[in-house]
This record gives structure tokens, C-alpha cells and sequence, in this order.
């Protein structure tokens, strides 16, 4: 087993590089990803679209799709994501972001998911925090 932490440079540092975007755990026939939260910051870490859910939802998407494209992985490969709301008014918006990313049935089986509300972030005006544990394949 090897594990590998990683800042890949297809998305922005981590904030005061704190923390790893990615753990890796390569496995016999593949690898298993765990990804930090991540929240909606542009490429210098301002927040984007203070306390708008789904515009925040996209660009979490989009950063969550980089990380994962650095080490061979797509959104289909997700198996579980977590995510840290505060205020579960805005599940709907959140909700049809991810409807669009992760197809149900009869196309696909969406991954697990695990939502829960809490008073604050740690960045004024966002207002979701997603992190998501992928695997990956062995290429043969």
C-alpha cells in the first residue's frame, strides 16, 4: 500500500497550505481518493458568488473535477459525497446541481451522500462545503 498526499496544480492551493486536496491510497487493481472539503473560491480565494448555493455548487464541482482529473478520476468515479450546508433551505438548488452531475436511475446509481446543516463555514459567504471519496482503477 502507498499513500500519496497531493496539491495537484490543476486547481488553486489550498488555503496558507494547511492541508492536502487529496489522499491517495493506492490499492492492488486501483486507488481509492479522499478529497478535502472543498468550497466555491476563484483561483485567489475569494469566494465566488457569496450566498448563492448553486453557482457555489458548480464551481465545488468544477474544483472537485480537477483534483480528480490529476489523478486519473472523473465524477463517475465518486462513491460517496459529504456536504456541509448552512441553511438546508438551500438542498433544491444544491440538489438539481447535483441531479445534473450524478445521474439516478435508470442511467446510473448516484453515489452515497451524506448532508448535514451547520451555523458557519470557514470563509464569509460560502455557504457549502463538499468532499467526496473516489476510486480509481488500475490502468492495464
Amino acid at each position: 500500500m502507498n499513500l500519496t498526499l497531493d496539491n495537484p496544480s490543476t486547481v488553486a492551493a489550498p488555503f496558507g497550505d494547511r492541508f492536502a486536496h487529496i489522499a491517495r491510497v493506492d490499492l492492488p487493481g486501483g486507488a481509492l481518493l479522499m478529497l478535502s472539503g472543498q468550497v466555491a473560491v476563484d483561483d485567489i480565494g475569494e469566494v465566488v458568488a457569496p450566498g448563492d448555493a448553486a453557482t457555489q455548487a458548480e464551481r465545488v464541482f468544477e474544483i472537485i473535477d480537477g483534483v480528480l482529473a490529476a489523478h486519473g478520476a472523473t465524477l463517475a468515479d465518486v462513491l460517496h459525497i459529504r456536504t456541509f450546508m448552512t441553511d438546508l433551505d438551500d438542498l433544491p438548488a444544491y440538489g438539481a446541481i447535483r441531479r445534473r452531475l450524478f445521474p439516478a436511475a435508470p442511467a446510473t446509481t448516484p453515489p452515497a451522500s451524506t448532508t448535514v446543516e451547520v451555523s458557519r463555514l470557514f470563509l464569509p459567504g460560502a455557504v457549502l462545503e463538499v468532499e467526496v471519496t473516489a476510486v480509481v482503477k488500475a490502468s492495464k
